[in-house]
């Protein structure tokens, strides 16, 4: 096994730039999770949810996920040669960039991959992403679960309906997305309150680093 450069010192003006004693834990942890597990990865999520990610760290529980500053987690691993902790992982350290996290495990490489190639948790979308599909509503009565005392807050939100004898009714066809279209805010709502999960949520794996030095992308670049 490659002798460990955990111990190696970072300059003052570094340190003293990343500021409070938190940081400085935070650091301390990622580097001795380098020292704990055999594997690094970068990862991405799509349709970020935090019940779901909660979900994953259950099933992963003999591994550990780090997020965090990337410019934290940067530092604690080495963003040089000359600053890596490990051979070769201040190139895993340069990709720590944008929304991401840290999975340290020491499951096999191609064992981790498998499993997240497989996993995704459908989920309601929220506003700024694209309509998977379309949805339309017929003219006529809501179902029961919708209670007259919504009838107001469903106008707001767009849909044409009105109130006949404690039922809120549907008065004309209205579609309330279009595939493809970016989804409103108010379109969420209502893909919510109709049960359209049209999103979902995955956790993207982007590099890889190894405690023989190993580091490759995961996806074409």
């Amino acid at each position: 096994m490659p002798k460990s450069k955990r111990d190696k010192k970072i300059s003052l003006t570094k340190t003293t730039k990343l500021g409070s004693k938190l940081k400085q834990s935070v650091m301390e942890n990622l580097r001795e999770a380098v020292d704990e597990y055999e594997h690094i990865f970068v990862f991405h999520t799509d349709n970020m949810r935090n019940g779901k990610l909660k979900d994953v760290r259950n099933e992963w529980k003999d591994s550990r996920f780090f997020f965090g500053k990337n410019k934290v987690m940067s530092y604690a691993l080495g963003k040089s040669a000359q600053d890596e902790i490990q051979t070769n992982l201040h190139k895993l350290a340069l990709k720590i960039e944008g929304q991401c996290g840290l999975l340290f495990t020491n499951r096999p490489v191609d064992k981790v991959i498998e499993w997240f190639d497989n996993y995704s948790e459908p989920e309601f979308p929220r506003a700024g992403i694209r309509a998977a599909y379309t949805v339309t509503l017929d003219e006529g009565p809501l179902p029961d679960t919708f209670i007259h005392s919504m009838e107001p807050s469903l106008r707001q939100l767009g849909l044409p309906t009105s109130l006949q004898r404690g039922v809120i009714q549907v008065i004309k066809s209205h579609t309330i997305c279009k595939e493809g279209s970016i989804i409103t805010p108010e379109q969420s709502r209502l893909l919510k309150l109709f049960g359209h999960k049209m999103a979902q949520f995955k956790i993207v794996l982007r590099y890889v680093w190894s405690k023989d030095g190993q580091f490759r992308p995961l996806l074409d670049e």
